[in-house]
């Protein structure tokens, strides 16, 4: 915050690190892994490098396990499975959010009735958010006691530009830790636009040549690296999952925008919500002729299929 020109400047010689482990699950943090909700040192042991590579095919498996998120719309017509990359994608105002905070709080009955295995750990992200939306987000999951089996990583908008470039890095290591000890995790970030403003807004100043949009040349592999590491690993590796559901805001539902195009490409699928059908008080506002899951169906249950299958064909048909 006191940096000024002039000051002298040292390296610290280290490759940016997180703490990651169990004893994040109820924290809020910053984009370092550092705590910001004010309760008392964390309880992490283990350290693990903020920017990994995601595994390769050999220790993959096919999604096959549903991830529920108690929407019946979502999970009738466009299904998630867990390691699946599922894009929210709409203009503001839409409920983004509130799908991903739904989400987090559907999973609440698992966690207190469920076997240990179908339990699914939450990270949130807000990337350049307002501190009272992020406050305020956080209160709900306290209030439903959804907060002691979720991470928050907050890089606030008053936080500098590299710090929101970071918050997401640093919350997949948190989500890997789950995945790479068999267990299953789902990460929020929240949103990836503004992670991209700030991506641009730093390779500007580092003089990078700016490409499309102003945005630099390196942009989508900023994502793909990122939502590449969300995977579901084979049973030799743990069997452990990681799914991911970035948010993308659109201006005037223009899905054809640059990092819209980028991040469509890279997920297994979107949900694509509209302003139209928000205030016409269908919630969530999922357009369903416009969002896919392009794995998810094969990771529905029975039940779901054939009562899914129905409704698909009578809407096609419509």
């Amino acid at each position: 915050r006191d940096i000024k020109e002039g000051d002298i400047v040292k390296r610290t010689g280290a490759i940016v690190d997180t703490p990651v482990g169990m004893g994040l699950l109820g924290r809020v943090v910053d984009a370092l892994g550092n705590r910001i909700d004010g309760k008392g040192p964390i309880q992490a042991t283990e350290r693990k490098r903020v920017d990994v590579k995601a595994p390769g095919i050999i220790p993959r498996k096919s999604v096959n396990e549903p991830m529920s998120t108690g929407l019946k719309a979502i999970d009738a017509l466009i299904p998630v499975g867990r390691g699946q990359r599922e894009l929210v994608i709409g203009d503001r105002q839409t409920g983004k959010t509130a799908i991903i905070l739904d989400t987090m709080l559907n999973q609440k009955s698992v966690h207190e009735h469920g076997p240990e295995k179908e339990k699914l750990y939450c990270v949130y992200v807000a990337v350049g958010q307002k501190r009272s939306t992020v406050a305020q987000f956080v209160k709900v999951l306290e209030e439903r006691g959804a907060l002691d089996y979720s991470i928050i990583i907050a890089a606030t908008a008053s936080d500098p530009a590299p710090m929101q470039f970071l918050a997401p890095f640093t919350a997949c290591t948190m989500g890997e830790y789950f995945r790479d000890n068999g267990m299953h995790a789902l990460i929020s970030y929240d949103d990836l636009s503004k992670q991209a403003v700030a991506y641009r807004q730093m390779s500007l100043l580092l003089r990078r040549p700016p490409g499309r949009e102003a945005y630099p040349g390196d942009v989508f592999y900023l994502h793909s690296r990122l939502l590449e590491r969300a995977a579901k690993l084979n049973d030799d590796n743990g069997g452990g999952s990681l799914t991911a559901l970035p948010i993308i805001e659109t201006q005037a539902n223009d899905v054809s925008a640059y990092i819209p195009t980028n991040v469509i490409s890279i997920t297994d699928g979107q949900i694509f919500l509209e302003t139209n059908l928000f205030f016409q008080g269908v919630r969530p506002a999922v357009n369903v002729g416009l969002s896919v899951s392009r794995v998810g169906s094969s990771a529905q249950i029975k039940a779901m299929k054939q009562v899914a299958g129905s409704i698909k064909g009578e809407l096609a048909q419509y």
